[in-house]
């Protein structure tokens, strides 16, 4: 839209012609700037309705079971669960598992039964040999396996005993006799 100046009217007769030309020039610029700043009406704008998708159909939560699932060994006899239970023990420790040949001089050395039940809880433990030297290792070997419960059920012979020798280094990781690597 081109600018159009507001038409200017005459004035009065001023008592200088300086203040005359002020006067003039000075209605004429807002003359001006006011009819080129004033806009032409936009038109609105289209409304484009866009068509929502449909909301995703959620399949239902499968049934919560209150049953507890183990794992089940195989074994026939106490030596072959043992290394079942040395395995499990291994997966519930494993940031703590001694990597590579055991050094000769080791801190600790226990040798602990344990009794697993039809379903895989603890039910005792017995040490055989413990570590009277290190009594906090023989707490943590404790809590280790009532924590590492339920065992892999020894479905084949009902409740099992099964003995393991713990070798423990100082920095408090361990390997067991069943599943070691050696040792220097």
């Amino acid at each position: 839209m081109p600018c159009t100046p507001l038409p200017i009217t005459p004035m009065k007769p001023a008592a200088s012609r300086k203040t005359f030309y002020r006067t003039t020039q000075w209605v004429g610029v807002v003359g001006l700037l006011v009819a080129c700043t004033a806009k032409a009406p936009v038109p609105a704008p289209e409304v484009v309705t866009v068509p929502t998708p449909p909301a995703p159909v959620i399949a239902p939560a499968p049934p919560v079971s209150t049953a507890i699932v183990t794992k089940v060994s195989e074994a026939k006899t106490p030596r072959e669960y043992r290394r079942d239970g040395a395995a499990h023990l291994y997966a519930n420790n494993s940031g703590r598992i001694f990597a590579g040949k055991l050094p000769p001089l080791l801190y600790a050395i226990g040798v602990l039964q344990v009794d697993i039940n039809a379903k895989g809880a603890v039910t005792a433990l017995r040490w055989m040999r413990a570590p009277n030297h290190a009594p906090e290792v023989v707490a943590e070997i404790e809590r280790s396996v009532r924590q590492a419960a339920p065992f892999p059920a020894p479905v084949k012979m009902g409740r099992v005993t099964y003995t393991d020798t713990w070798l423990w280094h100082e920095s408090g990781r361990f390997q067991l006799d069943t599943l070691t690597e050696g040792q220097l």
